[in-house]
């Protein structure tokens, strides 16, 4: 058994003082006891926080981050980014895979994600071709989270076509091409990979890309409890292509069509209106928010006030990674609302005023639901994944213990995550993941190979 003593430690009915923690060798808390006596030679930390969970994750696209940003002849929009990315996606190899996640992972572990939903799609080689084993790159991806120590759900994605209406994929989709078929397969073959650290589910891309029929063909055969992520609604163009194919909006006929419930989680789901809102919030479902890539790419903004006023859960993510911190994304997921509103302290309840308090809290259920992990909370029967402060920073020198999450979200840009504890293991000591040098000379050779195309 191992131990932290936290003067203060963030549990789920809020801060408490002289916190023990217990875990096992398998990685699991054992025990959470609050107001107690440090016992000898138990190491010590100031604030404590139960390690966030990045629900939504392309990682291979992190190699991509700061290629995209010139402006073409007309006028840019996810659309384009989308072409450039394709062309990013033809050269890249299951090693190349490998190498760009593990880099992802520690960057994630070190800004305070300690669980990652790989949403992942790069299935078939660059000639279209499955690989010899149908999960070769999806392997991968989890070969790269134990390597760097992070919790991971893998979502392996169907994606059969390119638009609503069953049009057939466009040739630079080819290495994402898979029917329900080849879904269940990845999904079989990354069975014994499945423990305490890894999960598998099971991601339709989209309405775009993949049939109502497909979607349920899986689900059928899909054991009940694993998680299920989607893209929806991100676009305004998607909305439009939706109601001429089918007169619905994307996020109302997935509703009408499939049975939604908890285990699902809606990313983006941008372009809502108040009756989709209300159906999502009471499907159970999260709302999988990526406020970084989403202002990255033109989305637009997610009705948060309404949907927290219907009682809907929230998550978030980094998606194409261009910001790997969750102090970045749940700024500016209110921050997005601040300057949409026109006002401030948008994300609070009438039970928690502090912002910073409550976006935490509430994306840690709503990752921990998304990942279908036992996360989100220090409490026996969690996984031990947790973040130490630095308590010696300036921003919180002195700090009233409710304003500790304001100060950490809202003030500066300095990453006050000093050390990371992922599934019992100590993955992040004083800013610097414990085998950064090696991943990180990887990660550089395979950028050095991939800007050769």
């Amino acid at each position: 058994m191992s131990a932290l003593f936290a003067r203060h430690a963030l549990l789920p009915d809020g801060w408490q003082k002289d916190v023990l923690l217990e875990w096992d060798d398998a990685g699991d808390l054992l025990a959470v006891a609050a107001g107690v006596t440090r016992p000898a030679g138990v190491e010590a930390a100031g604030y404590v926080l139960p390690g966030m969970v990045n629900l939504h994750s392309h990682s291979f696209q992190r190699a991509l981050g700061g290629q995209t940003e010139k402006a073409g002849d007309s006028p840019d929009s996810f659309w384009t980014w989308r072409d450039l990315m394709y062309r990013f996606a033809r050269n890249i190899t299951p090693e190349h895979i490998e190498a760009i996640a593990a880099q992802l992972f520690t960057e994630c572990l070190r800004h305070g994600y300690t669980a990652v939903c790989e949403f992942h799609y790069v299935q078939r080689d660059p000639g279209g071709a499955m690989y010899a084993r149908p999960a070769e790159t999806a392997e991968r991806v989890v070969a790269a989270s134990r390597h760097s120590g992070i919790g991971i759900t893998m979502l392996p994605v169907l994606y059969s076509y390119s638009s609503f209406g069953e049009v057939p994929l466009k040739p630079e989709q080819s290495r994402f091409k898979t029917n329900p078929d080849d879904v269940l397969k990845i999904v079989e073959a990354l069975a014994p990979l499945r423990d305490g650290q890894t999960e598998v589910g099971f991601a339709p891309h989209s309405l775009r890309a993949a049939s109502v029929a497909q979607i349920n063909e899986v689900l059928l055969a899909l054991p009940a409890a694993r998680p299920v992520h989607i893209h929806i609604a991100e676009q305004q163009q998607e909305v439009a292509q939706s109601l001429d194919w089918c007169g619905r909006r994307p996020v109302q006929w997935l509703l009408d069509q499939v049975a939604v419930d908890q285990r699902w989680c809606l990313v983006h789901a941008t372009h809502l209106l108040r009756d989709e809102v209300d159906s999502l919030a009471a499907s159970g479902a999260v709302a999988g928010l990526c406020p970084t890539t989403e202002a990255n790419l033109g989305d637009g903004m997610f009705p948060l006030p309404e949907f927290l006023a219907a009682g809907g859960r929230f998550g978030i993510g980094s998606d194409s990674h261009i910001s790997q911190g969750a102090v970045e994304e749940l700024r500016w997921l209110e921050y997005g609302q601040r300057l949409q509103q026109r006002r401030r302290n948008v994300a609070h309840s009438d039970g928690q005023r502090h912002v910073g308090d409550f976006l935490w809290q509430g994306a840690l259920q709503g990752g921990a639901q998304a990942s279908g992990r036992r996360l989100g909370a220090l409490a026996a029967g969690r996984r031990a994944d947790l973040i130490v402060l630095d308590d010696e920073h300036p921003n919180l020198c002195g700090a009233a213990l409710q304003d500790v999450l304001g100060s950490f979200i809202f003030c500066g840009n300095d990453n006050l995550v000093r050390d990371v504890l992922a599934g019992g293991r100590w993955v992040v000591r004083g800013q610097r993941h414990v085998a950064q040098d090696a991943i990180t000379a990887r990660y550089k050779r395979t950028l050095a190979e991939l800007r050769r195309f």
